[in-house]
């Protein structure tokens, strides 16, 4: 079952810059910094009662999240949803018609994750999370 909005994601050029804002402006408190080789991306968590806000930079040029800032500049990038059961969720939008972009779950920056093509969602990427630990 879908239990809350985890994150919503922003693509950053620099997550040092963003930090300014959203950590030192804004007084968010960092989660989780580290980077996802497989992904390609640095990640950083923050905060902000009982959700957060995911910064996410590049650190290739051949992603997802490297092509999106690179066509669409940064911004938001993708809503989360959080899940008890994150492989549940996935095969129930399967089984409604939704085009994913993953077949299985995987593991990410906010735990086991899977995403949901913006096609099928009025142009927003939706992403669910399985959190391993809460933050």
């Amino acid at each position: 079952m879908l239990t809350k909005i985890h994150h919503v994601g922003v693509v950053v050029r620099s997550a040092d810059e963003a930090l300014k804002f959203y950590r030192d402006a804004l007084g968010l408190p960092v989660t989780e910094d580290r980077v996802i080789d497989d992904q390609g991306v640095r990640g950083i968590l923050l905060k902000v009662g009982g959700s957060e806000i995911e910064l996410l930079e590049p650190t290739r040029n051949d992603t997802g999240v490297a092509r999106f800032l690179e066509t669409r500049g940064e911004g938001m990038h993708h809503i989360c949803f959080e899940s008890d059961d994150v492989e549940a969720e996935l095969e129930a939008a399967r089984a409604k018609g939704i085009q994913l972009i993953d077949e299985k779950p995987r593991p990410g920056l906010a735990g086991m994750i899977c995403f949901l093509h913006p096609k099928s969602n009025h142009g927003v990427l939706v992403e669910f999370a399985q959190p391993i630990a809460e933050h």
